[in-house]
């Protein structure tokens, strides 16, 4: 039975990859979840897996050396894969020091334990060990707004926010060890990511609460900013595969041609969910554009981000399946189904932080 170690599973993206792995899987594989349980780790998104014999979960700092490697001499791990990380652009221009902290140290400290476990005497490593980074495409800073370039693997490294510069540390680390030890890893740069479980300090399911409830719907600067949005799971799907038919050394861009400017998106929500609701739902009363409220744009906010899968897409056959529109309806469906889950996440220190944000 293989081993899977992941970190910073009882998150957004982490949770979701959990899900898919025992969805494809089943029984053949064991799952180990290392998190912190930070405000955005939330074990409410496993319990329908929690007393499964073959996933366990970990409480522990990917920064705390000692834990790690402890999680390595219990048991014999296959593969690592790595989305541990502090996420949120404004949180990183309120707080770098964290961001340097967990993302880049954190990140050291994993690789170590896993190569402390993996190296044989002679430098080489036991067949079949693999280490995932996990990272995102902002690291390549912004495109011209113009649609006619994209973010490649070759793109050189442009950070511009403190979230994005040490993501840009993590991989630079993830790819010195490759380069120096010959250490059996993969880098993967994704887009924005939405679907189930996503905390709503982000954009998607931020607009879609404050719809529902009939708050403003805060836009920084002119709306205008574009991301290349991918539903989560074809993340996962990529992540897998990039594991089993990945080249050992290879950083792979994981995009979901799904390009659309943040005010469109908005309003795809706004459309949607008045599609979705019954005439019924008083909700559906105040749920309209009036609610758009533009706010002061964001620090270092980049204009355009576009990823060009094409690599990923030759070397393991990866495309996504979900086009935004099936997608966001699948994300509103689950966040009506799930409720409780949003009110859970929303109360305490989310307010406080929110009020912060957009006041």
């Amino acid at each position: 039975m293989r081993t899977y170690l992941v970190t910073g599973g009882a998150g957004f993206i982490g949770s979701n990859y959990i899900h898919y792995m025992f969805k494809k899987y089943g029984d053949s594989i064991r799952i180990i979840n290392v998190d912190v349980l930070t405000y955005a780790g939330n074990l409410e998104n496993l319990k329908d897996i929690a007393d499964r014999p073959n996933y366990t979960f970990v409480k522990a700092d990917i920064c705390d050396k000692e834990a790690i490697e402890k999680i390595f001499e219990e048991n014999d791990i296959d593969r690592v894969v790595h989305f541990a990380a502090e996420s949120h652009v404004d949180r990183s221009i309120k707080n770098p020091e964290i961001f340097v902290k967990t993302n880049v140290l954190g990140t050291a400290v994993m690789l170590n334990a896993a190569r402390k476990a993996w190296e044989k005497e002679d430098g080489t490593y036991i067949e079949d060990k693999k280490f995932l980074h996990v990272s995102t495409d902002e690291v390549y800073g912004s495109l011209p707004d113009d649609d006619t370039a994209f973010f490649y693997e070759t793109t050189p490294i442009d950070p511009h926010s403190p979230y994005s510069a040490s993501k840009a540390s993590s991989d630079m680390l993830v790819k010195a060890y490759i380069d120096t030890y010959h250490f059996p890893a993969n880098i993967t740069n994704c887009s924005n990511n939405y679907g189930p479980y996503q905390f709503p300090e982000k954009l998607i399911p931020l607009i879609i609460n404050n719809a529902l409830q009939g708050k403003k719907l805060p836009v920084y600067g002119d709306g205008k900013n574009v991301r290349d949005w991918l539903y989560v799971e074809d993340h996962a799907k990529a992540i897998d595969m990039v594991q089993e038919q990945g080249v050992i050394g290879e950083r792979y861009n994981i995009g979901g041609h799904n390009e659309k400017q943040n005010i469109e998106i908005i309003r795809i929500i706004l459309e949607t969910l008045n599609e979705m609701l019954p005439d019924s739902d008083p909700r559906k009363a105040h749920i309209n554009e009036e609610l758009i409220t533009y706010v002061a744009d964001r620090k270092g906010h980049d204009r355009r981000y576009a990823i060009a899968p094409d690599k990923i897409k030759a070397a393991v056959g990866w495309t996504p399946d979900t086009m935004f529109r099936e997608g966001i309806k699948l994300t509103i469906k689950w966040y009506f189904e799930h409720e409780d889950w949003m009110k859970n996440v929303t109360s305490g220190d989310y307010q406080k932080y929110y009020a912060e944000m957009y006041k």
